[in-house]
């Protein structure tokens, strides 16, 4: 009585399918397919910024990249 049997799952559907038309499912399939993409479209754009900015300088002016893992820490104590 708790869980749905596939009966009921096929009934759930084609109730859905009636009552919003496959037009409107398929513009909804269309509108969460485009806003998935953005959002990982912006990760993809916000690692490359955030790795951008691991660009350090060294004393002569010029650039490599900091060889240290972002999740390392730092043990002030035993530092020298």
């Amino acid at each position: 009585m708790g869980s749905f049997s596939i009966t009921h799952w096929l009934i759930l559907l084609v109730v859905v399918v009636v009552v919003f038309g496959t037009a409107k499912l398929k513009n909804a399939g269309k509108d969460l397919g485009g806003a998935v993409k953005g959002f990982k479209e912006a990760v993809k754009d916000e690692n490359t910024e955030h790795a951008k900015k691991r660009v350090v300088l060294d004393h002569d002016g010029t650039a490599h990249t900091d060889e240290r893992p972002a999740t390392t820490k730092v043990d002030d104590k035993h530092n020298v």
